[in-house]
């Protein structure tokens, strides 16, 4: 794969970063998309033209829904947990069932 430096721009600033792929760039491109939303959100909200002021803020924010979203993840694994238990429960109950069927065709 080839490493290429392609131009970005989030909240009328340009950078320039390495990317290794077109699987890249269009992942990058989409989270330039979404970052640069997010600065502008915030400085319509704050009434700000202070840009540092702006990307923490929105930093802020960003890492706001990324914790919502791992709580909520966590939360999906704790069931998935629980329904996991209990399908293994209702397997093995199954399996007795079945033996018992079983001994029951055999006596017949």
């Amino acid at each position: 794969m080839i490493d290429k430096i392609i131009e970005i721009e989030i909240y009328r600033q340009k950078y320039r970063i390495k990317v290794k792929g077109e699987e890249d760039e269009k992942y990058i491109s989409h989270l330039t998309s979404y970052v640069d939303q997010k600065m502008r959100e915030v400085a319509v909200k704050s009434k700000s033209v202070d840009s540092l002021k702006i990307a923490v803020l929105a930093a802020l924010n960003i890492a706001d829904e990324f914790f919502l979203s791992q709580k909520k993840l966590d939360q999906l694994n704790e069931v998935i947990g629980h329904m996991e238990s209990e399908i293994e429960g209702l397997e093995v109950f199954l399996k007795k069932d079945s033996k018992a069927f079983d001994k029951i065709g055999e006596a017949t």
